[in-house]
């Protein structure tokens, strides 16, 4: 029994499980969104004057969004194959975990897809320069800012004492 919110274990393992759910519905809606869109760039007319390189990139960031599809629906995935054999707590800590990899390699989709674009449409200094901005604004909003609130959190909970 949690004391803080007066749930069993598998309260709150149920609790948790819907939270990541709810969390995984607006990342994969992303997600596909933008493998949809990497999906069909081969079959436009211009994709044929890209350079090797540009393809190469094309391909990783197609790639990405690919993985990145499957770690972010593998928690579901998971969920028919436990939820009626009452591992939930184990279902709960391997979706967590896919889920992390999975916006991580979203992440890295979405900054390889900036290079891609900014150095078709400008060229490839640009591309880099635009995908090391993009890697840095997600690294300090999806890293940096949750580890520097949990460090606040923590000191001022810590002072409570």
């Amino acid at each position: 029994m949690d004391a803080q919110r007066s749930e069993t274990e598998a309260e709150r393992s149920d609790r948790n499980w819907a939270e990541l759910v709810q969390e995984l519905r607006v990342a994969q809606t992303g997600v596909q969104v933008l493998a949809g869109f990497l999906l069909t760039l081969p079959f436009t007319t211009r994709f044929g004057d890209l350079d090797d390189p540009h393809r190469v990139t094309y391909l990783v960031a197609f790639s990405l969004a690919v993985l990145t599809v499957c770690l972010l629906t593998a928690p579901v995935v998971l969920h028919r194959f436990l939820f009626a054999r009452g591992a939930k707590d184990v279902l709960v800590g391997a979706g967590a975990r896919l889920a992390a990899l999975g916006l991580a390699t979203m992440g890295l989709t979405l900054v390889v897809a900036v290079d891609l674009i900014f150095g078709v449409v400008v060229d490839d200094v640009a591309g880099h320069v635009a995908a090391a901005l993009a890697l840095l604004v997600y690294a300090g909003a999806w890293v940096a800012l949750p580890a520097a609130l949990l460090r606040r959190a923590g000191a001022a909970s810590a002072g409570r004492r």
